[in-house]
């Protein structure tokens, strides 16, 4: 088993749609960023990245090329979970903390879990997904953005295939 952490912040902008796991949330401003801004997906992809020792967003899908311009970040993420896929990675599970004073995230989480669990392909029960504030200290607490947090556990296939087998040799004892 292995773990990884994602981070991403950006900052709010006049004029853009909020998207935070692929989910549209009303609110008054959207988020400023090379692709659609989504950084729930964001956060998302960059701890799955680092779980499987490949890098980081930036790296995989650098802001420098026009091709991101304004990316659905869930496709984004689909690929970098078809790349795991292709080095025998599942993913275990996901546990998101988004930090922001407005909106509020709770009525949107599980909106959020079942677009994340489809595009990652397990099951939105294994996907958490949580708000908070920052108590109205910082860049954060002056509204000016959103930083999110992400934690993703993936498994190797072939360590899934041994334990299965472990668990199926024990019980029959």
């Amino acid at each position: 088993m292995r773990i990884g952490h994602g981070y991403d912040s950006h900052r709010f902008a006049e004029g853009r749609k909020l998207i935070l796991g692929g989910v549209e949330i009303p609110h008054d401003r959207g988020l400023t960023g090379h692709s659609d801004a989504d950084a729930v997906a964001h956060a998302v992809t960059d701890a799955l990245l680092g779980a499987a020792g490949l890098g980081d967003i930036g790296r995989h899908f650098p802001p420098s090329d026009e091709q991101w311009k304004d990316a659905d970040s869930l496709k984004l993420l689909a690929q970098v979970v078809r790349l795991l896929e292709g080095r025998n990675y599942q993913v275990v599970n996901v546990d998101v903390t988004v930090v922001c004073e407005a909106p509020k995230i709770g009525p949107h989480a599980p909106a959020m879990q079942e677009r994340l669990a489809s595009v990652i392909g397990i099951s939105p029960g294994h996907i958490s997904i949580k708000g908070k504030t920052n108590e109205g200290m910082g860049w954060i607490g002056r509204g000016e953005g959103i930083a999110v947090f992400a934690v993703a556990l993936v498994d190797s296939l072939e360590d899934l295939d041994v334990l299965h087998a472990r668990h199926r040799r024990d019980t029959s004892l």
